[in-house]
């Protein structure tokens, strides 16, 4: 049985855990309103890129792009964007584990895919894993802006248009509440269509200036590199969302564990002052 001086201890250690447990939810959830806030904003500048997209693919123009072209698919490119920290549940370790369980399904060999992954928690695991990871990058800020990822997205683009790949996936956590997270795999390219119920109905008109085919030049790579920051973005959600709900569990674990100290604290010590007055009582008995 532990002492009253060893319970003591671990109350005080379990104590000083909480607080930094709580300290650590309510800086998770003062971030997770601001990604939310920066996901939500971007999302209007999204949705009039994918209705532009959207007209030019229903147009039936004869303009052509190798962005809007699919063909033979000899090799695919995946895009993992993971956190650069832990404590956050099973937020990296669910979306590793679909999208490996994914490309085994699809590929018999490595030389068949290779991998971009943002965020050091994946990275580590990939490269443990051995798996072909050609691009990398770690330490993104909280906040993130297009500029902190733009090299990466035009690189990937720049990859399928060149042909190193014929095809490309984001994987990456899309944040529904703070509670749950949907580990999602969206086909970046090729654009082969635009699928949104109110893009559908919509009823713009465009006319393009100097041509349509130079919008297209321009528009299909910068849409594609938006598709890949709209997923960080929502991605950064997931995470905070991730990690605020484990460290909400994390001091309700805690409170729970110092109830449990506490009460066997307090029936040790009682034990320990009957045990005093019995002794002196039974020396007392031995003395007359």
């Amino acid at each position: 049985m532990a002492s009253l001086r060893d319970i003591r201890t671990r109350i005080n250690s379990t104590k000083k855990t909480r607080q930094i447990t709580k300290a650590m939810q309510m800086v998770s959830a003062s971030k997770l309103n601001r990604a939310q806030l920066a996901a939500q904003s971007y999302e209007v500048y999204a949705k009039k890129m994918r209705e532009v997209v959207h007209h030019i693919a229903q147009s039936g123009s004869q303009v052509s792009h190798p962005m809007l072209e699919a063909r033979p698919v000899k090799k695919t490119g995946y895009i993992l964007i993971s956190s650069d920290k832990g404590l956050a549940g099973g937020y990296n370790a669910s979306l590793l584990r679909d999208m490996m369980k994914q490309i085994e399904s699809r590929h018999a060999s490595m030389d068949e895919y290779a991998i971009i992954v943002l965020g050091r928690i994946g990275r580590d695991l990939l490269k443990s894993r051995k798996q072909p990871i050609i691009q990398e990058m770690v330490e993104l800020p909280d906040q993130p802006t297009f500029e902190d990822v733009k090299s990466l997205a035009k690189t990937s683009v720049d990859m399928f248009a060149d042909g190193l790949f014929d095809e490309l996936y984001v994987w990456y956590n899309h944040f529904i509440s703070p509670m749950t997270q949907r580990v999602t795999e969206q086909k970046l390219l090729p654009l082969t269509s635009v699928e949104d119920a109110e893009l559908r109905e919509s009823t713009s008109l465009y006319e393009y200036e100097p041509s349509e085919e130079e919008m297209v030049k321009r528009v299909l790579p910068r849409y594609a590199e938006s598709l890949i920051y709209g997923a960080l973005l929502d991605a950064k959600a997931s995470e905070f969302g991730a990690r605020m709900t484990a460290m909400s569990a994390a001091s309700d674990n805690a409170s729970s564990l110092i109830d449990d100290l506490t009460l066997s604290y307090n029936r040790a010590r009682q034990a320990a002052i009957t045990q005093e007055i019995t002794e002196i009582v039974g020396g007392a008995a031995a003395l007359e």
